[in-house]
């Protein structure tokens, strides 16, 4: 029997949806409370719509097994390079989509009411349905180019809400803590795709699984690295545990679907797909098991001293997520998919209860257990979360903001001015002035000896030039002319000269240095 090609519809319903939303917010069709139902409709039909295609597909998949890789058309060809749309329909797919589309379709339908009369509402939906896409293609992506794609989307999605408030500056600061931490997860990735292509392996995974058992080369493990930096970074194992607690700024529901439940175990998910790269890279596999284990420790003790429930939770699972990390880097990625499946679940139902706990808890807040309290170093080290929320911010999230902030000023300063209006009428001007540069000397008052002969005339009109220069740039006052031009690039140079010794251009130098080196 031949698998039909409609599956690619699975991850493009929501996309659609989402796209359908957006097109009706900017047209003016899909706004206020008149406009509520319609929008719920659309997102929960083509999230419904995906989750009955997967239904059928896992039904057809116990019956007759997974279709495996499917490649539907060549998106980017360049000689031998080649990208191509395609996606693998493999068990741990088909697993991580299923629950995917099951997590979003529960939360969207749990928001209609939630969310009832909020002014983003729309937005939120719209929002909601890219990252059911994203994640969608990050579980089926038959190669790295179509994973990075649904990366990308789930992480877009991720930072729009964590500012759905964006009246908050709170809000927005911490969108940026979660988006500058991510970058990393996603250089990452594209380490992985460069090394793949450089090694000849092509980025289908199939292409790849079977390159890494023909060659054990050097790269196959550089490919892994890469793969497990980004996984590290998406489910906020150490060190990069620090944004994901401020990421529960978004409303409950996004919190539960994104941090509970799916994008939060992206990274664990990336982990098992590469489950055959990893078997040729025994250190990582250590690292892995050593990080998850950490992990589970450090969140369990913060945990333990959270008074509110949803950060509680998330350390909850953050502890759950080293555990599965500890599991493959054991070798048992068969445990850590179970796992995966199971938490997740769970933990999205405790997200959409956390509202109710708030009512339903009564009494005192749970006593810090004895062994923590009587550590003083140690109940201080997970009362403050490690420090790794200032230790984030002081080597990443501020010099990151800083150097976007530089970029603008110099835009705004240098660029702008350059190619602006402004600019072009000083020119315009000082054309004119040239032009009529006698008269402008000779109503100034300026003196020049006159010259005889062919050979004096053109000294006498090279010296009313100098003077008209002289007059217009240097001899000017209010600083004007030359003097306000020096005075201009010497501030640039000045700051320049300082910027350089600061953390966030190091850093920059740093990363620039390892990738000429690679």
């Amino acid at each position: 029997m031949s698998w039909p090609d409609g599956w690619i519809l699975i991850p493009l319903l929501p996309l659609l949806a989402a796209l359908w939303i957006g097109v009706g917010m900017l047209t003016g069709g899909r706004v206020g409370e008149a406009g509520e139902r319609g929008t719920a409709r659309i997102a929960l039909f083509a999230v419904g719509g995906s989750l009955l295609a997967l239904l059928l597909l896992d039904l057809m998949a116990l019956i007759q097994g997974p279709p495996g890789h499917r490649i539907y058309f060549p998106w980017l060809v360049s000689g031998e390079f080649r990208v191509t749309v395609s996606l693998l329909l493999d068990r741990p797919g088909l697993f991580m989509a299923t629950l995917s589309a099951a997590g979003c379709l529960v939360t969207l339908r749990f928001s209609v009411e939630y969310l009832h009369r909020e002014a983003g509402f729309h937005r939120f939906f719209a929002i909601l349905s890219l990252f059911a896409g994203g994640m969608l293609t990050i579980a089926l992506a038959g190669n790295l180019v179509i994973t990075f794609i649904g990366w990308e989307l789930a992480g877009l999605a991720s930072y729009l809400l964590i500012s759905y408030m964006r009246d908050r500056a709170t809000a927005a600061e911490n969108a940026t803590r979660a988006f500058v931490t991510n970058r990393f997860g996603d250089a990452g990735l594209l380490l992985a795709m460069a090394m793949a292509v450089m090694w000849g392996a092509g980025l289908e995974w199939p292409e790849l699984f079977l390159a890494s058992h023909q060659h054990l080369s050097p790269p196959v493990p550089i490919v892994a690295f890469g793969l497990v930096i980004a996984a590290l970074a998406k489910s906020a194992q150490l060190p990069f545990s620090a944004w994901i607690a401020r990421a529960l700024e978004g409303p409950t529901p996004s919190s539960a679907v994104f941090y509970g439940a799916l994008m939060a175990h992206a990274g664990i998910f990336l982990v098992i797909r590469a489950e055959p790269l990893l078997w040729h890279a025994p250190v990582l596999m250590a690292l892995l098991l050593l990080l998850g284990m950490l992990t589970a420790v450090f969140a369990s003790a913060i945990g333990r001293v959270q008074t509110d429930v949803k950060s509680a939770l998330i350390y909850a699972t953050l502890a759950q997520l080293g555990l599965m990390f500890a599991a493959c880097g054991a070798g048992y990625f068969d445990l850590a998919l179970w796992h995966l499946v199971a938490h997740a679940s769970w933990r999205l139902y405790q997200f959409l209860l956390s509202p109710s706990y708030l009512h339903l808890g009564e009494g005192a807040v749970r006593p810090v257990p004895e062994w923590l309290g009587q550590s003083h170093d140690l109940y201080n080290l997970a009362l403050h979360r490690g420090w790794l929320d200032t230790l984030t911010d002081a080597l990443i999230t501020r010099p990151t903001m800083a150097l976007a902030r530089d970029a603008r000023m110099f835009e705004e300063l240098v660029i702008n001015r350059m190619a602006g209006r402004p600019l072009r009428e000083t020119l315009l001007a000082a054309r004119a002035e040239w032009n009529d540069f006698s008269t402008v000397v000779e109503g100034s008052g300026i003196g020049v000896a006159g010259g005889r002969g062919m050979f004096g005339r053109v000294l006498e009109r090279a010296a009313l030039v100098l003077s008209w220069i002289e007059e217009q740039f240097v001899l000017k006052s209010s600083g004007d002319g030359l003097v306000k031009v020096l005075a201009f690039l010497g501030s640039y140079l000045t700051r320049a000269e300082q910027s350089l010794g600061e953390t966030r251009y190091l850093i920059l130098m740093i990363v620039l240095t390892f990738l000429i080196i690679l």
